[in-house]
């Protein structure tokens, strides 16, 4: 009899309103358990980007609580709130990396949360913490990289060193803000590789952005449909049949991916 995974991540009632009036999320009651690769996907303003962001709390919700291995994030403050985020790992579209500094140095601001901030302002890493990047960075083929400027790098490794960075964190889960979009078709299936050999290998749960829904059945074992705020589907990618999306996204999703059949 299998073992039922614990939740790491559950939106409880959670809804978000910007100030204009929009609701960015409804009323959302979603469960993520420990070890997941979930691909969460929609139009352009679903609100995936939202949802992903509220978990850590960049984006602020206005009403309902995320819960984080049992803690409240929605409630916490100062150390507390310190101590959760230093649990998740984030990866941005724009892999916000410091272009003139090597990689070894980007990799290693995934540590900081570990360290008093007069020592950070001087880069004072310990070797362990070396040794951590590097490890990070052989996990994702970047090693001869390592005192590279990352400007010197191509938009694909700088992403992977932007993996690598979160790795270091030694997060419980790492999220993925549309990590693909502006990557070719070859350093895509590289980058998403990256990412599910840590799902598989660490167990670290994973939760992705992407636009592509061929990407979504490919790499994912849930999809999370968001359509206007609202969740329209989650289930396990074998339930992610041609029918079952047409019928959650309507056309719209055809014209969007190229007018492929899905």
């Amino acid at each position: 009899m299998a073992v039922e995974k614990e939740t790491i991540i559950s939106f409880q009632n959670v809804t978000k309103q910007y100030p204009n009036g929009v609701l960015g999320l409804k009323d959302l009651n979603i469960d993520i358990k420990k070890g997941e690769f979930v691909i969460v996907v929609g139009l352009s303003g679903a609100g995936k980007s939202t949802m992903l962001r509220s978990i850590n709390r960049l984006h602020e919700i206005t009403s309902g609580e995320i819960l984080i291995d049992n803690q409240s994030i929605t409630k916490a403050k100062g150390r507390s709130l310190r101590l959760i985020r230093r649990d998740i790992g984030m990866i941005f579209q724009s892999f916000n990396l410091v272009k003139r500094s090597s990689v070894l140095r980007n990799v290693l601001t995934g540590r900081v949360a570990y360290h008093p901030t007069i020592k950070m302002l001087f880069g004072l890493f310990p070797q362990v913490d070396k040794e951590l990047a590097y490890q990070s960075l052989q996990r994702v083929n970047l090693a001869e990289k390592v005192y590279t400027r990352a400007d010197e790098l191509s938009g694909g490794q700088q992403q992977r060193v932007s993996i690598a960075r979160a790795l270091t964190q030694e997060p419980k889960i790492i999220l993925a803000d549309e990590p693909v979009a502006s990557l070719d078709p070859l350093t895509t299936e590289k980058v998403m590789d990256d990412l599910k050999r840590i799902n598989q290998d660490l167990g670290i749960t994973i939760v992705v952005n992407l636009h592509s829904v061929q990407l979504a059945r490919q790499y994912g074992t849930r999809i999370i449909g968001l359509r206007d705020g609202s969740l329209v589907f989650d289930g396990p990618v074998s339930e992610a049949t041609d029918q079952r999306l047409k019928e959650i996204y309507g056309s719209e999703i055809m014209e969007e991916q190229g007018g492929e059949a899905l």
